[in-house]
């Protein structure tokens, strides 16, 4: 019999957006943080460059929202933006009322301000930041806040396997965004009820009932072969939603960090956008720029542009990596600004006050997701997403620099805002459908498991990157259905582990993306296509609808159960 846990609202994530809306949440709800790893592992952590929001007194929101709409390349969802840019500022100060400390500088009045950096797409000065380690100031002072509230229980090392829904008699009122293209409206005949849960430390199968459900487990980019995100990011959340009924958006758009640090010793290090922001420089092997061949703005052009830059020179010279290049600046300014990248690098040997950093594209974040409304409401009643694996149209067809940690502040007060008012404090936990290892064994074939890991980052990597064809989208899908038959015919029978799970939603990701791609004919923002080099007049979504889908899982009965 696995063990039934049970609270107001479970929230499956643990980085920026679970935190805050936990912190929210926790003064009228018993809330539960489901985190994959320990609490402060996630993309939030690593996130070097800071938050975009309005301080400047010669800069305005509404330049703000023409930035993120330009560097979205008219796919934004105007809207959704604008809310985004007029809430920047107060859910800043929350933070900061968090203690969150932000750089700050001194001004020609002798007046404390926050020092204000810029990056690519921005106008503006209006990324406030921690030095080089914003996400890790962020993450460390929200978990800790966490830590410390009594109506939160966190527990670490958990795996979500599967959502568990029934039938919604409550509510027929159809949730998430309006969808222009005609097909479903969506599931609003189900209602989620909490999810099935694999705790790591016991090695044992259990399930929570929740009230209230909230998805915030970060993207897929574990998917391509090089990421700067650590491993949790296996789009855990997205391929959940999916398989239980919910819609997804815009999942060919993922962005590719310009610049990761090309080291055999680096791991996936990233190098933050806000270097370029204070004027370092693109370099070939020769030391020549190429950023002003290719747009005007130079090395403060959008990523999408920044990072096919590269991958062009680097495929037309035949040569592993570029070189960025920050030390025509002062030491003294490089130390201060860059001290975590300086460290780092040092360490490895690269002195940046003096030579350039190689670098390469590294898959970096999921702009589409799990389609939403305002309140971060789904598809499916009780069932909420947040955060990177979302799709709230902010980000259309590339995110601007810094808008991304700003959104997981934005939404998770507005789904908190939204689950407040509709939670009931008189609800009576119900006892969910029991998950039956009876008829699984112990699988002996983990290596079969690492190598269509690796096969599938491969070929995701040489044939769904940075520049794409049909005839290479064709063969990537061919490849993953061939996986998903293998899971499905052979894995269903063995136990969870780990790498079966993240396995699992990243084959599904794949296909997801894969799909996505093959549906837009055009080259627009961060989806490159040599067979459709063109942008079409009219930006649309491209929206997947899960017709007919099985939700089959991983234990032999679990579809019953989902489904009753």
């Amino acid at each position: 019999m696995n063990q039934q846990n049970n609270c107001d609202v479970l929230i499956i994530g643990s980085g920026a957006a679970g935190l805050t809306l936990a912190l929210h949440l926790a003064k009228n709800a018993d809330v539960v943080i489901l985190s994959k790893g320990p609490l402060n592992e996630g993309s939030t952590y690593y996130a070097q460059g800071g938050i975009a929001a309005v301080f400047d007194e010669n800069d305005s929101i509404q330049s703000h929202v023409s930035d993120t709409i330009i560097a979205g390349a008219g796919l934004c969802d105007e809207s959704a933006v604008q809310y985004t840019a007029e809430n920047a500022k107060a859910c800043l100060n929350w933070l900061i009322d968090q203690g969150v400390a932000f750089d700050k500088e001194e001004n020609q009045q002798g007046e404390q301000k926050y020092h204000l950096t810029r990056e690519g797409g921005h106008s503006h000065r209006r990324i406030l930041h921690a030095a080089d380690a914003t996400g890790k100031v962020i993450q460390t002072t929200l978990a800790q806040r966490v830590k410390q509230h009594s109506r939160i229980r966190v527990f670490e090392r958990y795996n979500a396997i599967d959502l568990i829904c029934e039938k919604n008699t409550k509510n027929t009122k159809k949730n998430g965004k309006d969808n222009s293209d005609g097909n479903s409206e969506g599931n609003s005949e189900k209602q989620c009820i909490g999810a099935y849960i694999w705790n790591r430390n016991t090695e044992k199968v259990e399930s929570i009932y929740a009230q209230k459900t909230i998805l915030a487990t970060g993207g897929a980019s574990k998917v391509y072969q090089y990421t700067s995100n650590p491993d949790i990011a296996s789009g855990d959340g997205i391929a959940m939603a999916w398989r239980a009924g919910c819609r997804v958006a815009n999942m060919e758009f993922n962005q590719f960090h310009p610049t990761c640090l090309f080291h055999p010793d680096a791991g996936t290090f990233l190098l933050t956008e806000a270097l370029r922001g204070e004027g370092a420089k693109l370099r070939r092997p020769d030391g020549s720029r190429f950023m002003p061949a290719f747009d005007k703005r130079a090395e403060l052009a959008p990523r999408d542009v920044v990072a096919r830059a590269i991958d062009f020179e680097m495929k037309r010279l035949g040569v592993d990596c570029m070189y960025l290049d920050i030390s025509h600046k002062s030491s003294d300014f490089i130390k201060q600004h860059f001290p975590t990248i300086y460290q780092r690098t040092k360490a490895l040997g690269i002195d940046i006050t003096k030579q350039p950093m190689p670098i390469v594209p590294a898959a970096h974040y999921t702009c589409g997701g799990v389609m939403i409304d305002q309140h971060g409401r789904t598809d499916i009643y009780q069932l909420y997403a947040i955060g990177e694996m979302s799709y709230t149209g902010l980000h259309g067809a590339n995110r601007l620099a810094s808008n991304s940690l700003l959104e997981c502040l934005v939404y998770a007060r507005a789904a908190a805002l939204e689950i407040s008012e509709s939670l009931e404090h008189n609800n009576c936990f119900k006892n969910l459908p029991l998950w039956d290892e009876s008829r699984v064994t112990d699988s002996d074939e983990e290596v079969v498991i690492q190598h269509n890991w690796h096969e599938l980052r491969l070929f995701m990597w040489d044939y769904v990157g940075i520049v794409r064809t049909t005839k290479r989208l064709e063969r990537a899908l061919h490849r993953v259905e061939l996986l998903q038959q293998e899971i499905q015919d052979y894995y269903q029978n063995f136990k969870v582990s780990n790498n079966l799970l993240e396995l699992r939603n990243l084959v599904q990701v794949a296909e997801l993306i894969i799909r996505c791609a093959l549906e837009r004919k055009e080259s627009r923002g961060l989806h490159y296509t040599l067979d459709y080099p063109n942008t079409l007049a009219e930006a649309k979504p491209t929206i997947l609808v899960p017709k007919g889908r099985s939700n089959k899982s991983l234990a032999p009965n679990i579809d019953d159960l989902i489904e009753k």
